[in-house]
Parts: C-alpha cells; sequence; structure tokens
C-alpha cells in the first residue's frame, strides 16, 4: 500500500473516531455525556449573557478580545456539532444552524456588524431548540414545565431583542448602562401595554416600533399564559398520525385513534 493511501486511511480512521466521540457526547446518555452537555449549556449561559451585556461593553477596551475569544467558542460548538451529526446537510438547512452562523459572522467582523449585534440575542431561542436542554428537564421529572419553559424563553429573547434594538437606533449615542435601561424599560412598558408615557420613541419609526412591539409582545404573553394554565399535557408523538401532545392518561390518539404506550413519569 502507498504511503500516501496509508496515511489518507488513518486520518479517515482518526476523524470516525473523533465524529463518533462527539455524537457520544453530544447525544448520548452517559454520564461523561450528561456533564458535557451540562458543561456546554452553562458556557451557552455565559456567553448570551455577554451578548445581553454587549451594548454596555462594546466601548470597553478589552471588548474586542471577549468578542473575539466568545467568536471562537462558538466556531467550535457549530463545527463540533456539526461532526458529530450524521445528516450535516439537514443540520445546515435548519434556522438554529443559520442563526448561530449569522451570529458568528458578527462575532468575526463586529464593526461591519455593530448595528445588527442586538441580534445575538437570538443564541437563547436557539439553545432552547435543542435537544440537550430539555433532555436534562425530563431526566429531573420536570417534563410538564418544559412547554411553559419555551415560552419564557421566546418572551426574554424577544424582550431583549427589542431593548437591543431600540438602544441601538434610538439611545445608543453617549447613553451607556443608563441609556440601556432606559430602552429595557420602554421595551416591558410597551409588552405590558402599561404605556406610561415618560419614554416616547421620536418620528414615525418609533411609533411603528412601538406597534410591532404591543403586538408580538401581547402574542407571546398569551402563549405563556396558554402553556401555565390549560391542562398539563406530555410530548408523545403519535407513531401514526404525529400529534405531539397527549393527556399523560391517554390510551388513544385523539387524533385518529392510535394504541398510544406513554411511558409515565417514573419510567
Amino acid at each position: 500500500m502507498k504511503a500516501a493511501d496509508k496515511n489518507g486511511l488513518q486520518q479517515s480512521s482518526t476523524i470516525a473516531r473523533l465524529r463518533d466521540r462527539l455524537r457520544k457526547l453530544y447525544h448520548g446518555h452517559t454520564p461523561a455525556a450528561f456533564r458535557f452537555q451540562l458543561a456546554a449549556v452553562t458556557i451557552d449561559l455565559a456567553i448570551i449573557a455577554f451578548f445581553i451585556a454587549t451594548p454596555v461593553l462594546q466601548d470597553k477596551p478589552s471588548f474586542l478580545w471577549l468578542d473575539y475569544s466568545v467568536a471562537v467558542l462558538v466556531a467550535a460548538d457549530l463545527i463540533a456539532r456539526l461532526l458529530a451529526c450524521t445528516d450535516m446537510l439537514r443540520l445546515m438547512k435548519q434556522p438554529t444552524f443559520w442563526v448561530d452562523a449569522f451570529i458568528l459572522l458578527t462575532l468575526l467582523m463586529p464593526a461591519t456588524f455593530a448595528n445588527l449585534g442586538f441580534l445575538r440575542i437570538l443564541r437563547l431561542w436557539s439553545l432552547s431548540r435543542g435537544g440537550s436542554l430539555w433532555r436534562h428537564f425530563e431526566m429531573r421529572g420536570l417534563r410538564p414545565w418544559r412547554e411553559a419553559s419555551q415560552a419564557v424563553i421566546n418572551l426574554l429573547t424577544f424582550l431583549f431583542v427589542i431593548t437591543g434594538f431600540v438602544y441601538t437606533f434610538f439611545f445608543r449615542t453617549g447613553a451607556g448602562l443608563e441609556g440601556y435601561i432606559d430602552a429595557l424599560y420602554f421595551t416591558v412598558a410597551t409588552v405590558t401595554t402599561t404605556g406610561f408615557g415618560d419614554i416616547v420613541l421620536p418620528g414615525i419609526a418609533g411609533k411603528l416600533t412601538a406597534i410591532a412591539t404591543m403586538i408580538i409582545g401581547i402574542s407571546l404573553f398569551v402563549r405563556l399564559a396558554q402553556a401555565l394554565f390549560r391542562p398539563t399535557k406530555v410530548f408523545f408523538p403519535c407513531p401514526q398520525c404525529g400529534l405531539q401532545r397527549h393527556e399523560p392518561d391517554a390510551v388513544h390518539c385523539k387524533a385518529c385513534g392510535h394504541l398510544l404506550n406513554i411511558p409515565d413519569e417514573g419510567s
């Protein structure tokens, strides 16, 4: 066998072992996988906290070092998830992948995408769509709280995205922390339709921003209320029609009548 062919086989074998290892860490249920997934979620939450604080931190001398360090972490996570996936093309078509790729682009070119930096908060939404976070919920018997938790995350993501948008385009010049708090205060007052009126966005653009914030915010509040107060259901896809949510003691699918075998919380 030629030396080049032998080296090629060794490289392929190394990549295959690496992909298998990453697949077990990202999608496995072993104690090692659990620790890895918990560490990944913790790092993600720290990154999201950095994104929330970015409008206040970006004028600091050390901001670029933090920015590029986070870019390395996000890039490593993207590459690792691609290697751990059995179907890379399918993963690359998912909205969460595009969101993370866009976030990475803003991190690599912070000056070019300075006015779009507030969209980095969408990383919180991307995290909520992943399976590892909710897998730990189910392991701890918190499955009934999954839908309510997702509704809370969606609402928080919206609040911080709008806060970042308002701060960037209406409060940015010399505003600092006080301006960011004013933007958050305006967003919460608008979403809750309290409308104190002490902080008002100027011009037609400000009015349109307030209108969009109220409409979308009310929808997210209704969604959260539904998740909290309607009867608890479990996530168990019907093998025949695909209906996702059923009553915990359901025997047959209410949509197609297919016989179900829903495991109880203790199993």
